[in-house]
């Protein structure tokens, strides 16, 4: 029997404890937190760190894994007392209303950054989870035929069967019901980091001496200025690699009152920075010492790794599973930013708020004609740009430094009332400017890197 509710029951039934903001009672811990945190940092890209690794060195490489975790820890704690306002404690409930409560009319270009970001990120995601997919096919393939083989593999099909997985769990309503994704996210991440680590002990272990090298390496069979290019292509993947500022709040606002949240979300951050460095460490480290400077961008879609092939197949599939639920930890702020915004818009449209139960599920007409419709746009965007991922570098080198940086001192200072020309209030102007050249050189590299994907354009191209 098909019933009609008004959206407003879908926020919290009469007899549910409410928060001091009249919204149904926050029930996020910091185990929580911390999932989300891993889930929206430790992609798939953390098997693409050798690349980076083989492109800086040792030390450099090295150096900049550490220096950027800093970084981001440091613009994480600062922007997690954003969450409440400091005038009257008012919650934020998120990035883009921090800022406008802290920085006035800034609020506009945060938006432009955070929204542009979680739209190429969640099409990113879907471009790695089908070549991950694709991946598990080619190896059986390779393991049946021999490395020789070409076995291309289209990845059309597996475009859409994860667009049918993302439409079913984009009806989830909002963030606060991504826990249980999150951590079985944070689980498959830590599964194929450490299939990674191990197939790269095991490659070293039976006398793998590939070149490597402690400084930035001296190669020959490129010219110096693809050189330069690359490194700074790999100087940018290692800075978005930190970067889950665009989600902070978001995660922040599903945190209990008490004890208080910033406190919480700031032990949060430490164990979310903490777990993913250890792993980008031991992925990167381990894996340029496995390849050296002759390293694949992605060892386990580029099949750095054959055999055992099963093993492969698992890695991969771990990184699917993961990228499932990324996606919807990274799309959940777009999804409600677009459904608060017609909400106040059209206030009386039943299509727009009303919400109808059928059986166990609370159906709203316009968040599943639009969710629904951001998803299969997203999917056909991949489908026809698989080199999106260019263009996802763009996008995450030139909004790191607004998202992780620019707004979480500018905040801060305006908060704690620093005072201008004071030492704290240069050294953080200087750290800002420092992060802003590094963002503006690996946009430039970015760049490069999508005008020569664009020369190379096929529609519908293979996984290869």
């Amino acid at each position: 029997m098909e019933k009609e509710e008004s959206f407003s029951l879908e926020k919290g039934d009469a007899n549910l404890e409410l928060d001091d903001d009249g919204k149904p009672r926050r029930t996020g811990t910091c185990i929580t937190a911390s999932a989300h945190i891993i889930t929206a940092v430790v992609g798939s890209g953390v098997l693409s760190l050798t690349w980076c690794l083989a492109q800086l060195g040792w030390i450099v490489g090295t150096t900049f894994l550490v220096v950027f975790a800093a970084i981001s820890w440091f613009t994480c704690i600062l922007l997690a007392d954003c969450y409440r306002s400091s005038v009257n404690g008012a919650r934020n409930y998120n990035y883009m209303q921090a800022v406008k409560t802290n920085l006035g009319l800034k609020y506009r270009f945060c938006g432009i950054a955070q929204y542009q970001t979680l739209v190429g990120v969640s099409i990113g995601y879907t471009i790695t989870s089908s070549i991950s997919m694709a991946a598990i096919k080619r190896s059986n393939c390779f393991h049946k035929y021999g490395h020789d083989k070409e076995c291309h593999t289209l990845n059309t099909q597996y475009l859409i069967i994860f667009a049918c997985i993302e439409i079913i769990l984009s009806q989830i309503p909002d963030f606060h019901k991504l826990s249980f994704i999150s951590i079985v996210a944070t689980i498959m991440s830590f599964a194929y980091s450490s299939i990674g680590i191990g197939l790269s002990i095991a490659k070293i272990a039976g006398g793998a001496h590939p070149n490597t090298s402690l400084w930035i390496p001296t190669r020959t069979n490129i010219s110096n200025m693809d050189k330069m290019w690359n490194t700074f292509c790999a100087v940018g993947d290692i800075a978005f690699a930190y970067s889950f500022c665009a989600v902070l709040i978001e995660i922040q606002d599903t945190l209990k009152s008490s004890p208080p949240e910033n406190k919480v979300m700031k032990t949060a951050t430490t164990i979310g920075i903490s777990a993913s460095t250890s792993f980008y460490m031991l992925c990167g480290l381990l894996g340029y010492a496995a390849f050296g400077n002759d390293a694949p961008g992605n060892y386990l879609t580029g099949f750095g790794f054959y055999e055992p092939f099963w093993l492969i197949d698992i890695g991969n599939m771990c990184i699917v599973i993961h990228l499932v639920g990324a996606y919807q930890v990274i799309v959940q702020p777009f999804f409600a930013f677009v459904e608060n915004w017609n909400r106040r818009k059209w206030p009386e449209s039943e299509f727009v708020n009303k919400v109808y139960i059928i059986g166990c599920f609370r159906i709203n007409p316009f968040r599943l004609v639009w969710r629904t419709t951001y998803v299969i746009l997203a999917t056909l965007v991949a489908m026809i740009f698989p080199f999106f991922n260019d263009f996802l570098a763009l996008i995450g080198s030139t909004t790191f430094w607004p998202l992780s940086v620019y707004f979480p001192i500018e905040m801060y200072i305006s908060q704690a009332k620093v005072r201008r020309n004071s030492f704290t209030w240069i050294w953080l102007k200087v750290l800002s400017f420092v992060c802003l050249l590094v963002s503006l050189l690996a946009a430039i590299g970015s760049i490069r890197g999508l005008v020569v994907s664009v020369k190379t354009f096929k529609l519908f191209r293979s996984a290869s």
